[in-house]
């Protein structure tokens, strides 16, 4: 396969350079924030102690290491993600733990050649959205899961139903021209907000007993915490590193009114509007 047609190359190279040091750098900021969305998840997906599961997209591994203990010594939860960087990060804490039923793998879930029929449940916190080809990568994931092993993810809803996560982009677009312009169908936060397109992409990958349900889940992040948050990650974080530095200013004091009523007590609160998908295989 030429390096033209390589499947997810630009998710891989942005991982793998701009964003994933990023994301390792705010791990306990992010992992505090999207906390409140493991119970949902863990409660859908749990096949039982000692079971097999699979979780994609497992960035550094706060997701697969909480299943891991749940799972317990005789399980296995093995976390699989594009980013080299956030997979050495979440083997470092399973290892800093001692806990040997959470593994870790750099790689690409559309691609990757699973053992077939080999898990009894998969999971993924917002890791499913930046396939290319998110039919052929969830085909893929299939057959890596047993006959009626059950998938459950969660993921975002649409960019108007949750206001805060697009906040900093719409503060910061009239400042930075070259800010691009979301892609509802592209890979990305957003790319999973249709339900119909969820559904269709499920069907044709062959999963079965498809269930989409709205969630609304209560989260927030704190206020020593926000300004780095929303000015490191995201379209608005990437595009800052080559801005110059009246320009950065400029912005980030934009994006910091943006957030203001957000903020009351220490803490910036939000509800993360997000679809709650379940599936056997």
């Amino acid at each position: 396969m030429s390096e033209a047609h390589q499947p997810n190359r630009d998710q891989a190279a942005l991982w793998n350079d701009a964003s994933g040091p990023i994301w390792v750098e705010m791990q306990e900021v992010l992992d505090g924030m999207l906390a409140p969305l493991a119970a949902p998840l863990m409660e859908e997906a749990f096949p039982g102690e000692g079971g097999r599961v699979l979780d994609i997209g497992c960035g550094a591994g706060a997701t697969a290491l909480s299943m891991a203990r749940r799972l317990g010594p005789t399980g296995l939860c093995l976390g699989v993600d594009i980013s080299g960087p956030l997979v050495a990060a979440a083997r470092a804490r399973a290892a800093a733990e001692g806990l040997t039923s959470a593994a870790f793998v750099q790689a690409d879930a559309q691609t990757y050649g699973f053992e077939p029929g080999y898990f009894d449940a998969v999971i993924s916190r917002f890791g499913v959205m930046f396939f290319d080809d998110p039919a052929a990568a969830f085909a893929n994931i299939r057959r890596a899961a047993r006959r009626n092993a059950k998938l459950s993810f969660v993921a975002w809803r649409s960019p108007a139903e949750n206001p805060f996560m697009t906040a900093a982009a719409r503060a910061a677009a009239p400042l930075l021209p070259h800010l691009p312009a979301p892609d509802p169908d592209a890979p990305g936060q957003f790319a999973f907000a249709d339900r119909d397109r969820v559904q269709r992409i499920l069907d044709v990958s062959g999963w079965t007993a498809v269930d989409i349900r709205p969630i609304e889940v209560p989260s927030g992040v704190a206020e020593k915490d926000l300004l780095a948050y929303v000015t490191k990650l995201g379209p608005v974080g990437l595009a800052l590193r080559d801005e110059d530095e009246p320009t950065r200013a400029r912005t980030v004091e934009a994006v910091r009114a943006a957030f203001e009523p957000y903020v009351r007590d220490g803490a910036a609160s939000f509800t993360a509007a997000c679809w709650l998908v379940s599936a056997r295989a």
